[in-house]
């Protein structure tokens, strides 16, 4: 029982190594404003699927994790992946109960919403400029969702993670 445990936190916590990586590996120059938002794409996956393991404390950390790597502010990112998490973590049994294009599009919505919210956090403490375009992350990961959440609960599945 304890080895199954320690299995599915290793799984889980690999998957958002996997998306930090993706997150920081860098995209040509015009085309990183397409970059879709990989940790919160995931972290949104494992709340919808596991909400008792994986939660706000963790959208915190993994937020964390993604300014330290990055170098900006401390705090923005873990900050605002948790007001996201937490409304995606309320609202899990209606998320869960939609269709995967439904999904897709409260996803997206989503990942614009984190991505203004995290401009706003960065407007606060120093000067940052807003570019549109920016928000095609959110088309984004709206088309990546479907694949995404399919392959997540394909490996959540093989490895039975509960």
């Amino acid at each position: 029982m304890a080895n199954r445990v320690l299995r599915g936190h290793l799984v889980i916590w690999m998957s958002f190594l996997c998306a930090l990586i993706l997150q920081t590996i860098p995209w040509p120059g015009s085309l990183e404003l397409l970059r879709p938002s990989w940790v919160l794409l995931i972290a949104c996956y494992w709340v919808l699927a596991l909400p008792h393991r994986v939660n706000v404390g963790t959208a915190l950390v993994l937020g964390l994790l993604w300014d330290l790597i990055l170098g900006s502010t401390l705090g923005i990112r873990g900050m605002m992946m948790s007001i996201v998490v937490y409304i995606v973590a309320m609202n899990f049994l209606i998320l869960r109960n939609m269709a995967l294009w439904q999904q897709a599009m409260v996803i997206g919505l989503l990942t614009v919403l984190l991505d203004l919210l995290i401009l706003a956090g960065e407007f606060l403490v120093r000067s940052v400029e807003f570019n549109p375009l920016s928000l095609w992350g959110g088309v984004i990961s709206c088309v990546l969702w479907p694949w995404l959440f399919l392959l997540l609960r394909r490996v959540r599945r093989y490895w039975n993670i509960r």
